[in-house]
């Protein structure tokens, strides 16, 4: 589900902020988070389903080794345990094909069968967000508010595809905080302004480009150093 979908602008973002309200203000902060939680894997898996199981076994492994980190004698290995698994997993996908492609480039020899392996949406910020948690959790800067805060943190659905790469000491605090479980029109007004400029930026200026730098880029081979740079 893209940013600026018809389906993300006039479906999902006013459901999932009407309820996100009403379950915090008439209900309880637990409810509410419950449900940021549930709509961000629901948008996360709106593009494919199946990666949604690994999101998720990589919080929980995640969050058990920060707890590990936090309470346990040997921090140091478990740290690197955490950091090394999370490594890998990205590794496993990002860099696998890359890596048997080149050497059946290097030896002129189908040395490998190159897998065709899908790169999960959103798998780098998702997994450097936890890097850093663990890191801060290393140096003593986070304390544990539970595993529901936890998946809210990793999950949150307007970083979880584009990032940024989240602060856990910066965003635990707003997720804890009753005043923000409350309608706030200024902060509403002030959502919206970035939300529209971003749009514009998105279907105005980047779009319209579009269309010049795909006829560059269609023709990739025959491009010369001046056209290859006019459309970077």
């Amino acid at each position: 589900m893209l940013f600026n979908s018809y389906e993300f602008i006039f479906l999902y973002l006013p459901v999932v902020v009407v309820v996100y309200f009403y379950l915090g203000r008439k209900h309880s902060p637990i409810w509410a988070s419950m449900w940021m939680v549930l709509v961000s894997l629901f948008f996360y898996g709106y593009w494919d389903w199946r990666y949604v199981p690994l999101l998720l076994s990589s919080m929980g492994f995640n969050y058990f080794v920060g707890q590990k980190i936090e309470h346990a004698t040997s921090r140091r290995f478990w740290l690197y345990l955490g950091v090394l698994t999370d490594l890998v997993l990205l590794g496993y996908f990002k860099y696998t094909a890359f890596f048997l492609k080149t050497v059946n480039d290097i030896t002129g020899k189908m040395v490998f069968d190159v897998p065709n392996i899908v790169l999960p949406l959103g798998i780098s910020f998702f997994t450097f967000t936890q890097i850093a948690y663990l890191i801060d959790a290393y140096r003593g800067e986070t304390k544990s508010c539970g595993f529901l805060s936890y998946a809210e943190f990793v999950t949150i659905f307007p970083h979880l595809i584009a990032g940024p790469i989240l602060n856990y000491k910066k965003m635990i605090p707003q997720f804890l905080h009753w005043d923000n479980y409350e309608i706030n029109w200024d902060n509403i007004a002030r959502g919206l302004a970035l939300f529209l400029m971003g749009l514009f930026k998105k279907a105005c200026i980047a779009d319209g480009l579009a269309g010049w730098v795909n006829e560059l880029f269609d023709k990739i081979h025959g491009l010369t150093c001046y056209e290859a740079w006019l459309g970077a």
